[in-house]
């Protein structure tokens, strides 16, 4: 049985309280926020998780002295959010496509920085291949399930492989904050929410 990965946190006690509540995150917790578990979850939680390590060594990851930028898939935003705390509202995140990285996360009080993507060739081109058709709404139901099987496939092996082995992980020129407020993303993991099952024939 695979272990599941987790990541300890610390947080503020109560709605005006002290930096002293200690919590631990697991990638079930994340998949409940997001919905479930895919293969883009588990690329943002395992690599995200990393850099989070690396910002904080050896003691929780403070969600109050962090900020994050992160591409609009929805699997890795909601990882994003999730750990880092990060929010819009409190300039501590922001979406933005033309960044080269997955995301780009920073301590906020020392500007140290990491930017944050998988090394090439790790994921099979067919599924982002696929994947653009989804989004297409061009996929027939058996496809949608062949697609599917190919990301359970691929989240069986990220979680069975050396975390450290999937990523890039750069640190970086400390981050310039300037927030981008963009709602016209696509959240693609709804857009075939109504497809008919596959019938066999």
């Amino acid at each position: 049985m695979k272990q599941i990965p987790t990541i300890q946190t610390i947080d503020t006690d109560f709605s005006k309280g002290r930096l002293n509540h200690v919590q631990t995150i697991s990638l079930e917790d994340t998949a409940k926020f997001h919905g479930h578990l895919c293969d883009g979850l588990v690329v943002g939680f395992l690599g995200l998780r990393l850099a989070l390590l690396q910002l904080y060594p050896n003691q929780p990851i403070d969600r109050t002295n962090t900020r994050i930028v992160s591409k609009s898939s929805p699997c890795l935003t909601d990882v994003a959010i999730y750990l880092t705390g990060g929010r819009y509202q409190f300039n501590t995140f922001y979406v933005d496509d033309n960044i080269s990285y997955s995301y780009l996360v920073q301590h906020i009080d020392n500007g140290v920085t990491y930017g944050i993507k998988l090394k090439p060739g790790i994921k099979p081109a067919i599924i982002d291949e696929m994947g653009n058709k989804a989004v297409a709404k061009q996929l027939h139901p058996c496809d949608l399930d062949a697609l599917k099987k190919m990301e359970d496939d691929f989240t069986d092996f990220l979680l069975s492989t050396h975390a450290p082995d999937l990523f890039i992980i750069d640190e970086i020129a400390p981050l310039e904050w300037h927030p981008i407020l963009n709602n016209q993303y696509i959240k693609t993991d709804i857009i075939n929410k109504a497809l008919p099952h596959c019938q066999q024939m």
